[in-house]
């Protein structure tokens, strides 16, 4: 099976082309520091080709749901030092992904009570989960053009931490409506300035972030994630493809060590023009394409075979089957993940889901 070819991703080489996708959990203990519950949790995952962390704020300012995991202070690298640790010792290897909210917060979410930050002053639609429950999005602040810098000096902190904790590399979370996405899409970007108006301006806090990141790791160690069909956290655009195509290109320049695309569901509604898909960005970008989206075994190894992708990054599948690559291997059952557990709460469908062999007894 194609899946099971090894791949070269910038300095690594996976074993298997099968990556566990970046998932919220929202698990991590006080400070959003990781805990051993999460050490268990990765280490139990780590027959993965490669592992990609749930995203992990590279500042309080990027924080946006409760128990949700950092990467800013010497507390939480002790914590993940502890993941990596472990992944390492059970053979993995593990990727963090770099995360900043932007608008998708609340003020009690936020140092002092402040205002969410993002592109522009224009608040989601909607209501999101806090300590106190369900409140309805706010407008948040837009960032001056001076203060943008200070935003992209935090995930070259972010990146500084990760390299301490002892990852294999990081992954900068631009997709799913959140800060990165926020500056591409012109549904929320609607600013004057260098970082607004054309595609050029657009991705230049992309370009940037990459640049600080990629400075600290080298740029054959960073991915970087996109969604170019979600409209998440309503973050629409006029014409994705040009936003798409052309962050593509930039990315392209820097000799990443993969882009990992969101592809779509089956029931998402097909956007105007049809769906961005992995084979159409390849025109623009030409290292490694991870792709990711209710992937069967089936659709994962035809996606491959037919060269539309490199690897297949897999979600709610690892979240109910710790050694899901074994499975798909020997052709296994797998378990049904349990929804009502995805986020918070304990070891109850966190840690607790059996592998094969130890179901089998």
């Amino acid at each position: 099976m194609k899946l099971f070819e090894p791949i070269k991703i910038g300095r690594l080489t996976l074993p298997n082309r099968i990556a566990m996708a970046p998932m919220t959990r929202n698990r991590a203990g006080p400070g959003n520091v990781p805990t051993p519950l999460n050490v268990l949790y990765y280490r139990q995952r780590a027959g993965a080709g490669l592992i990609i962390t749930e995203g992990s704020q590279v500042s309080p300012q990027g924080v946006g749901y409760p128990n949700t995991p950092g990467i800013h202070t010497a507390e939480q690298v002790k914590g993940w030092r502890a993941v990596t640790d472990a992944v390492h010792a059970a053979g993995g290897r593990i990727f963090l992904q770099l995360w900043h909210v932007g608008r998708t917060s609340h003020p009690s979410m936020q140092p002092n009570g402040e205002l969410p930050i993002s592109s522009s002053a224009i608040a989601p639609e909607g209501e999101i989960y806090t300590f106190e429950g369900m409140k309805p999005y706010v407008a948040p602040r837009a960032l001056g053009t001076a203060e943008v810098k200070k935003v992209v000096e935090d995930f070259r902190h972010g990146a500084r931490c990760s390299l301490e904790a002892g990852f294999d590399g990081v992954e900068i979370h631009g997709a799913n409506g959140y800060l990165v996405e926020q500056f591409l899409v012109n549904g929320t970007n609607k600013r004057t300035d260098i970082y607004g108006g054309s595609v050029e301006n657009r991705t230049r806090f992309l370009a940037e972030v990459t640049t600080a990141v990629a400075e600290v790791w080298g740029a054959n160690r960073v991915g970087v994630r996109l969604s170019p069909n979600g409209v998440f956290g309503s973050s629409a655009d006029t014409d994705r493809r040009a936003i798409f195509h052309h962050a593509a290109k930039v990315l392209d320049g820097f000799g990443l060590a993969y882009l990992h695309l969101i592809d779509h569901f089956p029931d998402d509604p097909e956007p105007a023009g049809g769906y961005i898909l992995p084979r159409e960005m390849r025109s623009h970008f030409h290292g490694p394409i991870m792709t990711n989206s209710g992937y069967t075994l089936e659709k994962a190894e035809a996606t491959i075979a037919r060269g539309d992708a490199d690897m297949i990054s897999f979600g709610a599948s690892y979240i109910a089957n710790p050694d899901l690559a074994e499975r798909f291997r020997q052709g296994w059952p797998l378990n049904t993940p349990d929804g009502n557990t995805f986020y918070g709460g304990d070891a109850k469908g966190y840690t607790d889901y059996p592998a094969y062999a130890q179901a089998a007894k």
